[in-house]
């Protein structure tokens, strides 16, 4: 029997262990089987931390836009933090997010406790990331992107359908450097998925959406929207066909009070080795921003376009 937990017929069925999760994928599946025109149907999985908000909504409306089955994981990993304290601070709303993804439509929600992940304990055999894995997001959280590609190795293998069906999981670009790796772990594991990235959602003003987001006070949120300027002024620049300046760019982020910044550089996109600039095509030049604003540390980019 699959438990939900759930009375409300709009929320999605809700379960905790990886013998419920195939038992439900299993049967939904099943279900759609009869539906799908070559009677292959499609799986959709959505990797999330929780604390979701209209970003993650973007990744599970894709995936209901796309597939049959929408399935999104819920679960807070600790193999990604260094800090035991940014760990326990990590916002935990599980309730919110099954509204939220009843709202998109999703079909089932995974959220498993740290002992049904890890059922022997901290694993011994992880995933590494490699060299790229070591700079960025990688230098400023070193052991992060081995404890990050660990769980989606493993979310990848328990939602993989048992059954004939295509299967795709998805992805937020905000996390540029994390899509890079994981797409990296596909190739070269031969894993059977096909990954799908979603474009950044951003507020009205800019500013990159968050689970961290909450945490900033007004006038830090104020602060925090130099990153998406900046970035936004390199595209300008790079669009025109002009010298970027990394060297001014950075120095408008650190004028700004209360804005703490780490990296701004401009990368290869797969392999987040630096470019000296955008280059002739189009989509093989990425600016990326980390700073810490107040007690947040917020990341952002954007793909800088060929000469107009």
């Amino acid at each position: 029997m699959i438990p939900t937990g759930l009375d409300s017929p709009s929320l999605p069925l809700l379960v905790s262990t990886p013998a419920d999760l195939r038992a439900a994928t299993a049967t939904l599946l099943d279900a759609a089987r009869s539906r799908a025109a070559d009677g292959r149907p499609s799986l959709g999985l959505v990797p999330t931390m929780g604390g979701l908000h209209a970003g993650h909504a973007a990744l599970a409306r894709a995936a209901r836009t796309a597939d049959d089955v929408v399935v999104v994981s819920v679960f807070v990993n600790p193999l990604q933090f260094g800090d035991q304290a940014d760990l326990e601070r990590y916002p935990r709303t599980l309730d919110e997010d099954l509204r939220l993804l009843g709202a998109q439509g999703a079909d089932l929600v995974f959220a498993p406790a740290v002992e049904d992940m890890y059922p022997g304990g901290e694993p011994l055999v992880r995933v590494s990331a490699g060299p790229t894995g070591e700079v960025f997001e990688g230098a400023a959280r070193p052991g992060h992107f081995d404890g990050m590609l660990t769980v989606v190795a493993k979310l990848l293998n328990l939602a993989q359908p048992a059954t004939r069906a295509r299967y795709r999981a998805y992805f937020g670009e905000k996390d540029a450097q994390q899509l890079a790796l994981i797409r990296r772990m596909v190739l070269d594991l031969n894993l059977p998925v096909h990954i799908e990235g979603v474009p950044i959602v951003r507020d009205a003003d800019g500013l990159a959406l968050s689970s961290r987001n909450r945490f900033l006070t007004d006038d830090e949120r104020s602060a925090a929207l130099v990153l998406s300027r900046t970035l936004a002024a390199l595209r300008e620049r790079a669009a025109r066909g002009e010298p970027l300046d990394l060297a001014a760019a950075r120095a408008r982020i650190t004028a700004e009070e209360g804005v703490d910044l780490d990296y701004l550089d401009v990368v290869d996109p797969a392999s987040f080795v630096p470019r000296a600039d955008p280059g002739p095509e189009p989509h093989t030049a990425l600016a990326v921003v980390a700073a810490r604003v107040g007690a947040v540390r917020l990341i952002d980019n954007m793909a800088l376009p060929a000469p107009h």
